[in-house]
């Protein structure tokens, strides 16, 4: 089905019930991607049900479209961000595993491609354990791995146990080249209200450098522009988005779009003012 039709109400139940967070697949921010972010729009959804309850979802497109591979195959679509585990309820997520890659099949796939997920994560257990009850086991095609931090402990030791003294005795260095252009604080929007005025702060900040000259800046889109801003108002509605801003006195330097669900937080993309660019590294 066409995944605009999706509940949007179901769908947002079964994120709170999510084996395994991706704050990307989450409904205000995904249904903004497909209603008129650049290049994303028209996605299909596989969904699994348990009598009336969604309990699975995954939103795909065919392998012409994300690789231009005539082949009948599907793929996880790409919601703008670096992460597209499936979202599967809790308490039945091999079953719903089990329903979404039959959906594949009975649409006429061949086989399902999962992109930019975890591997040793809940998700992708409950796909193999579906899949080894059929004798068969699925096929890695490449792998990578990706920036996370465990924030559980301290702040100032993972700092130092990240970057080292002499890289923290830079970074002091940068952040007072900074303070020469007006006092160093953060700003967090977390508000609809806050979230919507600070969103435009980003977009102008991302659309001032180099993003800008190759074209590929949010603002530069229309549709692009549109999406993060109702995606973002969205979200901030169930706290599950903020803003963070680097300001040098009144100027913001830099901007951040954070996604969050249950214990994680997805970082999604950084404006930077880069007349500031000497001193830039002081917003880490």
């Amino acid at each position: 089905m066409p995944l605009a039709d999706v509940s949007a109400d179901a769908w947002r139940n079964l994120a709170g019930r999510a084996v395994e967070p991706n704050g990307y697949y989450l409904p205000d921010w995904e249904l903004a991607v497909d209603a008129s972010a650049r290049g994303r729009t028209g996605t299909a959804a596989l969904t699994a049900f348990r009598d009336t309850e969604l309990v699975g979802l995954l939103p795909v497109i065919s392998m012409w479209r994300a690789y231009k591979i005539p082949l009948p195959v599907l793929v996880s679509a790409d919601p703008y961000g670096n992460l597209s585990t499936p979202v599967l309820d809790r308490d039945h997520a091999e079953t719903a595993a089990l329903a979404i890659m039959r959906q594949a099949r009975d649409a006429g796939a061949h086989a399902l491609i999962l992109r930019s997920v975890t591997l040793d994560g809940r998700v992708m257990k409950a796909f193999r354990e579906e899949l080894r009850r059929d004798g068969l086991r699925p096929l890695l095609l490449q792998s990578h791995l990706r920036a996370a931090l465990n924030a559980n402990g301290d702040a100032d030791e993972l700092l130092y146990e990240a970057l080292g003294t002499k890289k923290m005795k830079e970074l002091r260095r940068q952040r007072n080249r900074l303070a020469e252009h007006g006092a160093v604080h953060f700003e967090i929007a977390r508000t609809q209200q806050d979230v919507a005025t600070a969103v435009e702060t980003f977009l102008t900040l991302e659309a001032s450098g180099w993003k800008a000259k190759r074209g590929t800046a949010l603002a530069q889109d229309a549709g692009d522009a549109s999406f993060v801003r109702r995606a973002s108002v969205a979200l901030a509605a169930n706290g599950q988005c903020e803003i963070i801003s680097l300001r040098s006195g009144a100027t913001p330097v830099a901007a951040g779009i954070v996604l969050r669900q249950a214990d994680r937080a997805f970082f999604f993309k950084l404006g930077v003012d880069e007349r500031f660019a000497n001193s830039r590294r002081a917003c880490s």
